[in-house]
């Protein structure tokens, strides 16, 4: 990877930079277009032409990718930090009404979790920008001991403003974690297996989602709500201390050599600032709307209205500040990216919400406690977790993803249909089939969008694709019920 221009208000283009770079001649892509095409061998769409394809990850020399022993410990350690990131979003929900007993009142109990997602969503895409301009597997650790930092001030925390602290730390280092995961699976395997190996990280965000709510409630229930941030500890340490022996950065992912000035404005804090504002605007209004104030009130208004005018400020400001922006227009515009970054906004929309409300339904509709609602929920469960390993290793061997994305969206949507008949005397194969439906409909493609977005994009660029994909996901929090997402 070439450096980029040390001008501070000219940095360099990767059309420039792909000039000098003779490993573009072979370009990798797979297309989110209208028609699927191969990840091999396949040409840049022409509406992209004004930038042309530099292969990404793929361009290492293949004595550089981990392999064997040392490539099986990489991808457990990534597994482990996905885990935990997963796990943090969703045990939380359960042991509230312990951690309000102990803290008292519930004026500041939508931060609990508001603090959390707000750090995690706004940080993604500046994570994006700090793998491309410092080291990744130095910036990878430093992620992983902030997020442990975090969750052990929530451990020990003496009154809620800490705790709300330390979910916020943990929030920014969840960001670093969930960008840099990825973008070293990136640099790990060859293209063609990717895949696989994202299947088997979507395997272990799938599982965490689903039994976080469950070990809060036996942690809050049976030991103490503590033990939901002290878990973390051991299993991150022992992430870090694998990452730290046996991972080693890639030359492909060599850092963009730049004056320490320009590299701060390529932070770009403004537009961060923009990013957990907007987040917060919409969290604060859902949560409130129907439930502490009426949604034609002022303050559920005026929070809609402040998201709507934030949102429009980062997109000006994002435009303004060109390469220097932490989503940079002349990524964003490209069809590899906004497609598959569309997809997965919607389509994670439905996953979080048969996160919380499924668990609700055994819970408040048939008088089930959180354990046994668990277990009611391991049909999801098992159908996901199958089917985004078979996904992985399918979309490995046939080199296609869109044709799986396009079927098992119209399956969803089918699925999410019969779950709407749901009623208090719904027979259990009638739960249980619906929940296998849509456990392997919304699996079976989760990972394609990003599959796609890292196929086409070149090494540099290859963290901020990433992030851009992951800051997707926080804007659908506030569709989750008040009692389980704060």
């Amino acid at each position: 990877m070439m450096a980029a221009d040390s001008g501070p208000d000219s940095p360099r283009r990767p059309d420039d930079e792909k000039k000098d770079d003779p490993r573009s001649a072979s370009p990798t892509s797979l297309s989110s277009g209208d028609e699927s095409r191969r990840v091999t061998d396949s040409k840049p769409n022409a509406s992209d032409s004004d930038q042309p394809t530099k292969p990404d990850a793929s361009a290492a020399e293949p004595d550089e990718y981990p392999h064997g022993f040392q490539l099986f410990v990489v991808v457990t350690a990534i597994i482990l930090t996905v885990f935990l990131t997963s796990l943090d979003q969703t045990i939380v929900g359960t042991a509230i009404p312990k951690i309000t007993n102990e803290f008292g009142g519930l004026e500041k109990v939508s931060w609990f979790g508001a603090a959390y997602f707000m750090c995690l969503g706004g940080f993604q895409s500046t994570f994006g920008k700090v793998y491309k301009y410092f080291a990744l597997k130095q910036t990878y650790l430093a992620s992983i001991f902030i997020f442990e930092v975090g969750s052990l001030i929530c451990a020990v925390a003496p009154n809620p403003d800490a705790f709300i602290v330390g979910r916020a730390i943990a929030g920014v280092g969840g960001a670093g974690i969930a960008t840099g995961g990825a973008v070293i699976l990136a640099f790990s395997v060859p293209p063609p297996k990717r895949p696989s190996l994202m299947g088997l990280v979507g395997f272990a965000y799938t599982i965490a989602a689903i039994i976080g709510p469950i070990l809060g409630g036996a942690f809050a229930d049976r030991v103490t709500w503590r033990w939901c941030f002290y878990i973390n500890l051991p299993i991150g340490g022992v992430s870090l201390f694998l990452i730290m022996i046996f991972f080693k950065n890639p030359s492909a992912a060599k850092p963009v050599e730049a004056p320490w000035k320009e590299k701060a404005k390529h932070m770009d804090p403004v537009g961060s600032l923009l990013a957990m504002g907007s987040i917060i605007s919409f969290i604060l209004a859902l949560q409130y709307a129907g439930v502490t104030y009426a949604w034609n009130s002022s303050v559920v208004i005026g929070l809609l209205v402040g998201f709507v005018v934030l949102l429009a400020a980062l997109a000006a400001w994002e435009i303004y500040l060109g390469e220097y922006a932490m989503l940079p227009p002349r990524i964003m515009k490209q069809r590899w990216l906004w497609g598959p970054a569309a997809f997965q906004f919607f389509f994670a929309g439905c996953y979080f919400l048969l996160l919380y409300y499924l668990p609700i339904y055994f819970q408040s509709i048939k008088g089930e406690d959180a354990v046994q609602s668990g277990v009611d929920n391991l049909p999801l469960v098992v159908a996901g977790c199958l089917a985004i390993i078979s996904g992985g290793i399918i979309v490995t061997k046939t080199r296609h993803a869109t044709p799986f994305m396009c079927f098992c969206a119209g399956l969803t949507t089918v699925g999410c249909g019969l779950l709407y008949t749901l009623d208090i005397d719904t027979s259990a194969g009638k739960w249980i089939g619906y929940q296998i439906l849509l456990g392997f409909s919304i699996a079976f493609p989760f990972q394609n969008a990003l599959n796609i977005a890292q196929a086409n994009a070149t090494n540099e660029d290859m963290s901020t694709a990433t992030a851009s994909l992951a800051c997707m996901f926080p804007y659908h929090l506030p569709l989750t019920p008040p009692e389980t997402s704060s």
